[in-house]
């Protein structure tokens, strides 16, 4: 995914957008990125993060930058900040989202006049890069980010740097967050809402989707009202979002309690000697589920997390399973011959929960049980990037229907989205022996809306359900 941060203030802005920035590491390690205006120009930096972290890459470089505005991001994928001098004048960008019509967008660009694009590995165009020449479409900037917004598919969320402060943009349907913090010498903007909480700020707006402001270190001024509509993405209180975040009020980590209560509500107690969480996302949802059901809480596997980066981040799965394996340190006299549950945020692939689950019978765990936060995920996200398979038929759910259904297997999707019905049970009957497990329940749909706790009509549940 990745995530963005900005701050305006009245005095040097470097140590925040530093420390803001680095707080949405969990978010991606491929490359982060800053740019610091002075007054006159921009000082950007980005560099690859995938093997440092990213206070370690950048430590120098903010010696040497100095101003009172500034953006930066985490990116899973493209470099950015782009910096431009352009007609509507000299702006630097950060995104977050996704681009699903860009070979359109691309040929409009270059039919209407625009010259070139840089192109990245495998002949890409960087999202960002291109985002930035749909601004410079328009008379300003503002009038520019409009229309960004108006022609993506997908979804995309912003700060533009320019005009002696931060243009923030939400993107049209809200599936990303952004909030704003204040203190005494300016404001922050940030993805995460914690993000800024120990620098001296408290949050004082959340942006609604679409919605555009003109962020300085004295005021919020308005520029596009926010829409009523929105679809914010369910899996940033399951999985992605930080446990110190609120959105929509919302915090995820009692969120997480939450929806592990709901999960054993649902479910029949297995007999076994502990719950526990997949570390570290599923940590949370394991209480929840413990404090319901009466199973003692215990953590078998310990993250081992100071030098390891993110298992989904790199591209080969062989190395993702390398990762985390090597990162999942265990406890013996935990796992020997105990009954286990285990509580996962999600099971996607199921490649990576399959040798974890290896791995604790080779230390002599006896049965092990495993119940999903979330219900069987169906469809690869097409908004966030949350899911970096090639195909929808990379995810477990979709390789089992293919097996059952073969070539008829798109059309009979909805038949396994029923929990009651004899597919759906039969498609998690099958799962639980591809990963080896002695039980597997999913959490209902309903369910795990409940646990969020705000208008299920705002949610997004496309992965699920198929329904945007």
């Amino acid at each position: 995914m990745g995530g963005i941060f900005g701050v305006c203030s009245k005095n040097e802005c470097v140590t925040d957008l530093f420390f803001g920035t680095d707080y949405h590491s969990h978010l991606g390690t491929r490359r982060g990125g800053l740019a610091v205006y002075d007054g006159h120009h921009f000082n950007r930096s980005i560099h690859n993060i995938e093997n440092s972290p990213f206070r370690t890459k950048f430590k120098s470089d903010i010696s040497e930058m100095k101003g009172n505005i500034g953006i930066g991001c985490i990116s899973d994928s493209d470099p950015q900040p782009i910096t431009l001098h352009s007609k509507i004048g000299t702006f630097a960008v950060v995104t977050v989202g996704r681009i699903n019509n860009k070979e359109q967008l691309v040929n409009l660009l270059i039919t209407d006049g625009n010259t070139h694009f840089s192109e990245l590995g495998g002949g890409r165009i960087n999202d960002t890069e291109l985002t930035a020449s749909l601004i410079c479409q328009r008379d300003n900037i503002a009038d520019g980010i409009a229309y960004a917004q108006s022609v993506i598919e997908g979804s995309m969320t912003m700060l533009v740097c320019a005009q002696g402060g931060i243009f923030a943009a939400r993107d049209k349907l809200g599936r990303m967050p952004l909030s704003i913090g204040k203190k005494d010498d300016g404001h922050c903007i940030s993805f995460e809402s914690f993000a800024y909480i120990n620098l001296g700020c408290q949050s004082c707006y959340e942006l609604g989707p679409g919605e555009i402001v003109f962020v300085t270190a004295d005021k919020i001024t308005p520029v596009v009202k926010p829409g009523s509509e929105m679809r914010m993405c369910s899996f940033l209180w399951t999985y992605y979002g930080y446990p110190t975040s609120d959105y929509e009020g919302v915090n995820v980590e009692e969120m997480r309690y939450r929806c592990g209560n709901s999960l054993a509500g649902q479910d029949t107690a297995a007999d076994v000697d502990y719950a526990a969480g997949f570390p570290d996302s599923g940590t949370a949802h394991a209480i929840g589920y413990a404090n319901k059901s009466g199973i003692p809480f215990a953590r078998p596997l310990i993250k081992y997390t100071p030098t390891w980066s993110r298992s989904f981040i790199p591209r080969e799965q062989s190395i993702r399973n390398l990762i985390a394996r090597m990162k999942l340190v265990p406890i013996n006299s935990l796992i020997e011959n105990k009954k286990l549950l285990f509580v996962d945020d999600s099971i996607v692939r199921g490649t990576q929960i399959r040798q974890t689950i290896d791995f604790l019978y080779a230390y002599g765990a006896k049965e092990l049980h495993v119940r999903s936060a979330c219900p069987p995920i169906l469809f690869g996200c097409k908004y966030l990037n949350f899911t970096r398979n090639t195909s929808d038929n990379d995810l477990i759910s979709r390789q089992i229907i293919n097996t059952f259904e073969g070539l008829d297997a798109e059309n009979r999707i909805a038949d396994y989205m029923d929990c009651e019905s004899k597919k759906y049970k039969n498609m998690v009957d099958s799962i639980c022996k591809k990963l080896n497990l002695t039980t597997l329940k999913y959490h209902s749909l309903d369910g795990l809306l409940s646990s969020i706790g705000i208008n299920k009509c705002k949610l997004c549940t496309y992965c699920w359900n198929g329904k945007e």
